[in-house]
C-alpha cells in the first residue's frame, strides 16, 4: 500500500477509519472510494486544495466572537478543534458544545450563505460528529448546530436522529467492504454526476 492509502487506517492494525469526507463522497459515487483508496490514484485536485485551504485560513479569520449564542443554548462547556476516532470513523470538530441538560452537541461553522435549506452533506456530517461525540464522551446528542458565516453568523439546528445515525453505520460498512474486498462499486445513476468527476476517464461505464 501507499502513503496516500495508509491513510485509512486508522490506530487498531487493519482497522479501516473513514472520515465524513470518505462518506459524502461515497453518496456522491461509490467508485470514488475505490479509485482514492483500493487503486490508490488520488484526485487531481492540488490547485482546487489550495484553493480550499486560502478559503479555510480566510474562514478562521472571520470566525467571530459567539459567545451570545452560546449563552443562548445554554452551553456550560467547550471544546474547540477536537481530533476523535471511534473504530470506523474519525474526524475533527470545530466545536463541541456540553448543553446544561446532560447532553453534548458539535459545533460546525460554515463559510457559506444559509438558503433556507441544510444540504444532505451538512446532515451527513452532522450524523457523523454526533456519533463520535456519543462514543468519546457517552453523552447523548440530541441536535448539532452550523453557524453561516456569511449570513452574519445565523445559527441552525440539524436534527440529530436514529435513522440518520443507522444510516453513518451502513454507509460505513458498505466503504470498508468496497476496500477490504476490492470490491469494483456500480457507479452513480446521475450521469451529470460524471461530466465533472476527476476518475471520469478511468471509469467503465
Amino acid at each position: 500500500m501507499s502513503d496516500f492509502t495508509d491513510e485509512i487506517y486508522g490506530d487498531e492494525p487493519g482497522t479501516i477509519s473513514v472520515t465524513p469526507s470518505d462518506i459524502i463522497e461515497y453518496l456522491y459515487c461509490p467508485r470514488y472510494i475505490y479509485f482514492m483508496y483500493v487503486l490508490a490514484i488520488p484526485q487531481h485536485e492540488e490547485l482546487y486544495y489550495k484553493a480550499m485551504k486560502g478559503r479555510e485560513i480566510h474562514e478562521k479569520k472571520l470566525k467571530v466572537n459567539v459567545d451570545y449564542l452560546r449563552k443562548r443554548l445554554n452551553v456550560i462547556d467547550k471544546k474547540t478543534d477536537v481530533y476523535l476516532t471511534s473504530k470506523n470513523l474519525r474526524g475533527i470538530i470545530d466545536e463541541i458544545l456540553f448543553l446544561s441538560d446532560g447532553t453534548a452537541s458539535p459545533l460546525d461553522y460554515k463559510f457559506a450563505v444559509y438558503n433556507e435549506r441544510i444540504f444532505k452533506t451538512y446532515r451527513t456530517q452532522a450524523h457523523c460528529y454526533a456519533k463520535l461525540i456519543s462514543e468519546n464522551f457517552n453523552k447523548e446528542v440530541k441536535t448539532a448546530y452550523l453557524v453561516f458565516i456569511r449570513s452574519k453568523n445565523k445559527l441552525v439546528e440539524v436534527p440529530i436522529t436514529e435513522k440518520g445515525l443507522l444510516e453513518i453505520e451502513n454507509h460505513i460498512r458498505s466503504i470498508v467492504k468496497i476496500i477490504d474486498g476490492n470490491i469494483f462499486p456500480r457507479a452513480t445513476t446521475s450521469k451529470m454526476k460524471c461530466l465533472t468527476c476527476s476518475y471520469r476517464n478511468l471509469c467503465v461505464k
